[in-house]
């Protein structure tokens, strides 16, 4: 199925992505019952996770019953490797791919042929939605091993006709750069921070935007916020659009943005979704955040019911002015296993990097330094230089910045913290897992 044109929004499967919510909430349900019994039948935990809820499938009639099922959690998937909560024999499994495993056991995940075709479908229609065509040249500068990404991007734009560069996260900035002009990119497909590290690639080897094709940038696998949007937006000469997925469910594939760019759209015909609250597991409904909760409702090989994402985010149910009639979620800035407990005081890094990026003379980038002293809780806040001004000089100079970031930090967030400035570039390529170092005892 090729992509269709309607005004400015191009629709990869406008049947499905504009279907009237009384239809999509109906196939919803009939998608949701087989892979209910499905997964009661094939699956053991499954299996014994509903017999010890009392749970009588047969009620489970509308989405507001899902309630009734238990949550799926990921310590429940790394219990199960590598292969229990599968829901096919091994032999109908076509793909293998697996988290990291850096925080315990991975999560192995099996596609079968069926399987495959959804992904590709579902990252297509976000790359067209995105606006990318058949004309694009499209580079993905992503990880291709155990990950998803590299490869659902991959299958997403070849689907959509595009030419496609698996330049891969390996090559250096340089080589990316090369590639980029020489090609002819039209669209770049990575992460934030690596586009960050692009974008200075190109200043520092002094390579101009304009003598570039790039027009499009399709950002995913980190939180990032808007201003570091704008920042992208500026440097490369682009328009970016946020993705979201996750290895266990589909990555990239569950949601995009369109050219719009007011939310991420859901791709509902294939994944039910819930906000609950963290603390209490109640659904809190339509508008207010909570956690994103999401239960698979198409794939063969690795059904999940009720899955806990950790990621904290909301639901619009307003009709986009695009014509897609999925749900929107807001985008992801923050996760549930971020919050920070400090003095009384409950905070997520996220609400760092934003008093950060609306403080000139320094950089986004930062590390949070949790100590403990004379029994006391302890905070600093390391944070880079830009390097976009001339460096700060005098001490008064760097006294005056000290003291107006701690300013800002206490009236946004009301701590107490030391702010130590450190030489610009040195914090930019820590990952999510050491943006918070907590060395407090116990």
């Amino acid at each position: 199925m090729s992509e269709e044109y309607m005004g400015e929004t191009i629709y990869y499967n406008p049947k499905f992505e504009t279907m009237p919510r009384e239809d999509l909430e109906q196939l919803q349900i009939e998608r949701l019952q087989s892979t209910l019994n499905r997964v009661y039948r094939n699956v053991a935990f499954y299996q014994k996770a509903f017999d010890a809820n009392h749970v009588n499938l047969e009620n489970i009639k509308d989405v507001d019953t899902l309630r009734e099922l238990p949550f799926t959690t990921k310590e429940d998937l790394q219990k199960s490797y590598p292969y229990d909560m599968f829901a096919v024999p091994l032999r109908n499994i076509v793909r293998i791919h697996s988290t990291s495993g850096m925080t315990g056991k991975p999560i192995v995940v099996g596609f079968t042929r069926d399987d495959l075709r959804n992904w590709t479908e579902c990252t297509a229609r976000l790359l067209a939605a995105a606006g990318l065509t058949e004309h694009d040249v499209v580079q993905i500068a992503l990880d291709y091993n155990l990950f998803t990404s590299g490869f659902g991007f991959q299958q997403g734009a070849e689907q959509i006709g595009a030419s496609v560069i698996p330049a891969s996260f390996t090559a250096s900035v340089e080589k990316q750069i090369v590639i980029m002009r020489d090609f002819k990119t039209t669209a770049l497909v990575t992460t934030p921070s690596h586009a960050v590290n692009i974008a200075a690639g190109l200043e520092e080897f002094g390579v101009h935007t304009e003598s570039l094709h790039l027009k499009h940038g399709l950002f995913g696998g980190e939180r990032w916020s808007d201003q570091l949007r704008k920042q992208l937006e500026k440097r490369l000469h682009i328009k970016s659009t946020d993705t979201y997925g996750l290895t266990e469910i589909m990555n990239p594939g569950v949601a995009g943005e369109c050219h719009l760019r007011d939310g991420l759209h859901i791709n509902e015909d294939h994944f039910i979704v819930e906000i609950i609250n963290p603390k209490t597991l109640e659904p809190v409904g339509i508008g207010p955040e909570g956690e994103l909760v999401l239960t698979t409702i198409t794939k063969e090989g690795f059904p999940l019911i009720r899955y806990r994402t950790g990621d904290i985010t909301s639901l619009n149910p307003e009709p986009c002015a695009c014509g897609r009639t999925f749900l929107r979620m807001a985008r992801v800035l923050s996760r549930t296993d971020d919050l920070i407990s400090f003095r009384g005081v409950e905070f997520f890094p996220s609400q760092i990097e934003q008093v950060l990026r609306d403080v000139e003379g320094v950089s986004p980038s930062y590390q949070l330094i949790l100590g403990r002293e004379a029994g006391v809780d302890t905070l600093e806040i390391k944070v880079e230089i830009s390097d976009t001004i001339p460096f700060l000089d005098g001490l008064k100079s760097v006294e005056n910045m000290l003291a107006h970031l701690s300013r800002r930090i206490k009236t946004v967030l009301d701590v107490d913290a030391k702010i130590t400035l450190v030489e610009p570039k040195s914090l930019r390529h820590i990952d999510d897992k050491s943006r918070v170092v907590d060395k407090r005892p116990g």
